[in-house]
């Protein structure tokens, strides 16, 4: 899945020639609060709803205004991942895609760009959510794969946060997805293994974890 394929045909593409009223217009239709600016095809960059809000005369012209991200966008090659970056850095909630040519192609609504990865990750899949700290040094997704896989248990989908940007320890955390929800013995077999189960979330009850870590839900499933 590319950011091509995650273009949606129907948003509009404002031009600088429209006015504020247009644009607060089609985002209340459209129920977005920031479309792109283009013209005669090229890519001018992105329109908010809260700086249109702030201008006083609604018969403005968009060109008049300011207009936010013009060297920002994706390329139609790009993967999930990298738009999710490009999102989390400068708070997009669409995202332009141009041609190799700089050429504008296209818009992707950042909640659709979520519900197509939260799809790909397995999140909505039946399933136990663990989170593991482990040093970065001995860090082995094979290895723990086949010690969650001993137990008659796959993993639908896996995270890694490198500990090096937040942790002054270097302790990274895996965040991993399974197909199964009674976890207790496979909890069981990765602690006999010295790996530490910093965080668990199934339906059915597990008897070796504190209940405060069952009780703490993953932050991106809540997002």
């Amino acid at each position: 899945m590319l950011a091509a394929s995650l273009i949606n045909p129907m948003i509009p593409v404002l031009k600088p020639s429209d006015s504020v009223s247009t644009a607060l217009d089609w985002m209340d239709e459209f129920g977005v609060k920031q479309l792109i600016v283009a013209d005669n095809g090229l890519y001018q960059g992105i329109v908010s709803e809260d700086i249109l809000f702030d201008v006083t005369d609604s018969a403005e012209l968009l060109a008049r205004i300011i207009i936010q991200h013009k060297d920002i966008f994706a390329s139609e090659d790009q993967h999930p991942y990298e738009l999710l970056r490009i999102v989390n850095q400068f708070g997009l909630q669409i995202i332009p895609v141009l041609h190799d040519d700089r050429s504008f192609a296209g818009s992707i609504l950042v909640n659709e760009l979520v519900e197509h990865f939260v799809n790909d990750l397995g999140v909505q899949e039946k399933g136990a959510v663990i989170v593991l700290k482990i040093a970065e040094r001995s860090y082995s997704l094979s290895e723990i794969s086949r010690l969650i896989e001993s137990n008659g248990t796959k993993i639908l989908s896996s995270y890694y946060s490198s500990g090096e940007s937040y942790d002054p320890t270097n302790e990274a955390k895996l965040t991993l997805k399974l197909n199964r929800t009674h976890i207790t013995p496979i909890i069981a077999t990765l602690e006999r293994f010295g790996y530490e189960v910093e965080e668990a979330h199934a339906n059915d009850p597990i008897e070796s974890v504190d209940q405060e870590r069952l009780d703490m839900l993953l932050r991106y499933l809540a997002t």
